[in-house]
């Protein structure tokens, strides 16, 4: 597979790209968080990856996190210990490759009774222990009047302190940004404002997918041995191109 990393997201290589190759191993719609880390997976094992995407990359869901790296301190209250074992291991590996997008954050917890101190800090002690080596800090107890200075706006009746814990804060879209460049330089292709218009077809079996750069108008039909459907809230779209009759696979929540 050729060396292309001295084109990290060149459009137009892309588009030459398309033009000059028909049969790819894995086509992967969609180019959020999802689509472009099963694309860069897929090319670092060697596939001859192409990830398409109908707007600009990572502009849907993935640019619309919470900007959190984090465990799930909530699914830790809820006994999903291996959940949480985990999400902290990515959490760190998230840190140790992506340092320049990725930073620790310090969050602190009031405490109003005797009850919330030691449930609190017990869990998020447990919660630093199950990340390891990888930790972003350790939990500890914070006295009343430490947690009034740095939480000004707080409610000062009955406070009796507080837990000061550590997660993770990042960039969604940069590193959306990042695995696309990842990609191009384990061998993939990644193209944005390309839409699927279709899916093609052997009978029940689809084999690939009618693309167009919607700069150009140029319509480009790709062959494919996988399709792979990461396009978050618009999976309908694509699942309705092979089925028109299904019904809808997800709703709105919020």
């Amino acid at each position: 597979m050729p060396n292309r990393s001295n084109k990290i997201l060149d459009r137009t290589d892309a588009l030459s790209r398309l033009s000059s190759q028909k049969n790819w191993d894995i086509i992967v719609i969609g180019g959020g968080a999802t689509g472009l880390g099963v694309a860069v997976d897929a090319a670092s094992r060697g596939y001859d990856t192409l990830l398409l995407e109908q707007a600009d990359f990572a502009k849907g869901t993935s640019s619309r996190s919470t900007k959190l790296v984090h465990g799930g301190v909530r699914y830790l209250a809820q006994g999903k210990i291996g959940l949480v074992f985990g999400a902290l291991r990515e959490r760190g590996i998230l840190l140790k490759n992506a340092a320049h997008i990725v930073k620790k954050q310090e969050f602190i917890i009031p405490c109003y009774n005797q009850w919330q101190k030691w449930k609190y800090l017990t869990g998020l002690k447990i919660y630093d222990w199950l990340s390891g080596p990888l930790s972003f800090g350790d939990s500890e107890w914070m006295n009343r009047k430490h947690v009034i200075e740095l939480l000004p706006g707080i409610n000062p009746e009955g406070l009796v302190g507080g837990v000061k814990y550590f997660d993770g804060q990042f960039d969604d879209a940069r590193l959306a940004i990042n695995l696309a460049q990842t990609c191009v330089e384990q061998g993939g292709t990644v193209i944005n404002y390309c839409p699927v218009k279709k899916l093609l077809k052997a009978g029940e079996k689809i084999i690939g997918v009618e693309a167009m750069d919607t700069e150009t108008k140029i319509e480009y039909s790709l062959k494919a041995k996988v399709v792979m459907n990461a396009t978050g809230v618009f999976v309908d779209n694509i699942l309705l191109m092979d089925a028109p009759e299904r019904k809808p696979l997800i709703e709105s929540s919020q």
